[in-house]
C-alpha cells in the first residue's frame, strides 16, 4: 500500500483524512503522541465528513483511527465551556451531534473503527457508531455524560441497548463506568477486541477486505440493518435535547469544575 494521501480538506489541527490506493479512507484523530479531542472546528467536520467521503471517487471503505495516545477524549474544554454559557453554542453543538450520528448511519460506505486507549463522549460516539468496531483489549470506553452532569445524549440511547441490552446499557451509562476493550467485547458493545499491538493491523485488514467487497451488497446490507437504529430514533432525539438542556444547568457547571479540579462533584439536581 502506498502512503495514504490527504485530500485538499481543511479539517483543523485535530482531524485528518488520508486516502489510500487500496480504497480505504483513513479518518485520523490527533495530534500524534498527544490526547486527541474534538474542538469546535473538528466537531463540526465530524458531522459532514461521511457524506463527503462517500462522494469521493475511489473510496470504498472508511477506517477511523487515532495517532494519539488515546482514540478521542471527547469535546475540548473550550467547546464544553461555550456550551455551558451560550445557548447559541448549545444549539450549534446539538445540530452537529445529530449530524455525526445520522451521517455515520446514512453513509453507504462501511466504517471500521480502531479503538485505542480512551474513547470518551463524542469520541465514544464515533468509535461505536462504526459498522465494525475493533478495540484494543486495554481500550477505555466511557460515555462520560452523567459524570459531567448531563444526559447521555449523543448516541448512547439509540445504540447501547441494541448492542449490549437494556440492563447493561443502564448499568454502564448511569454509573458512567470505564469499560475495557476486553469487557466491551464480552458484553457485545464492540465487534471484537484484540491485543493492543495488533489493533491497527487487524482493523486495517478488515477495512481493506470491505473495500474489496461488493459496494452495493455492503451498502444495502448496512441500510437494512440500520433500520433498527432508525426505529429508535425518537429516543435519540429526546436524549440529545435533554443533554443540551442539562448543559444550561448547575449540575453541568459543577461537573465540569469537578473534572477540572479532579475532585468528586457535588451534584444537587438544581438546574437553575
Amino acid at each position: 500500500m502506498q502512503d495514504p494521501q490527504a485530500p485538499p480538506w481543511d479539517l483543523g489541527p485535530h482531524l485528518q483524512v488520508r486516502i489510500a490506493d487500496d480504497g480505504v479512507a483513513h479518518v485520523i484523530f490527533g495530534p500524534a503522541g498527544g490526547m486527541p479531542f474534538t474542538d469546535v472546528q473538528g466537531h463540526a467536520h465530524l458531522g459532514t465528513i461521511w457524506a463527503r467521503l462517500q462522494a469521493t471517487p475511489g473510496v470504498r471503505s472508511i477506517l477511523v483511527r487515532s495517532e494519539g495516545k488515546g482514540f478521542c477524549a471527547g469535546g475540548s474544554p473550550e467547546l464544553v465551556t461555550a456550551m455551558l454559557h451560550s445557548q447559541e453554542a448549545r444549539l450549534r453543538t446539538m445540530q452537529e451531534a445529530r449530524a455525526i450520528v445520522q451521517g455515520m448511519m446514512d453513509c453507504d460506505l462501511p466504517i471500521v473503527s480502531a479503538i485505542n486507549g480512551a474513547a470518551v463522549g463524542a469520541g465514544a460516539a464515533v468509535a461505536l457508531m462504526a459498522d465494525i468496531t475493533v478495540a484494543g483489549q486495554r481500550a477505555k470506553i466511557i460515555d462520560g455524560h452523567t459524570r459531567l452532569g448531563v444526559a447521555a445524549g449523543d448516541h448512547a440511547a439509540v445504540l447501547w441497548p441494541l448492542l449490549c441490552g437494556m440492563a447493561r446499557a443502564k448499568y454502564h451509562l448511569l454509573l458512567c463506568n470505564t469499560i475495557s476493550g476486553k469487557e466491551a467485547e464480552r458484553i457485545g458493545l464492540v465487534s471484537l477486541a484484540v491485543a493492543d499491538e495488533e489493533l491497527d493491523t487487524r482493523a486495517l485488514q478488515i477495512a481493506q477486505e470491505l473495500a474489496r467487497g461488493s459496494p452495493t451488497a455492503l451498502a444495502f446490507t448496512k441500510r437494512s440493518l440500520n433500520h433498527w437504529l432508525r426505529a429508535a430514533w425518537p429516543a435519540f432525539e429526546h436524549s440529545l435535547a435533554l443533554e443540551m438542556l442539562g448543559f444550561a444547568g448547575r449540575d453541568a457547571r459543577e461537573g465540569f469544575a469537578a473534572l477540572n479540579a479532579k475532585r468528586p462533584a457535588n451534584f444537587g439536581g438544581d438546574q437553575s
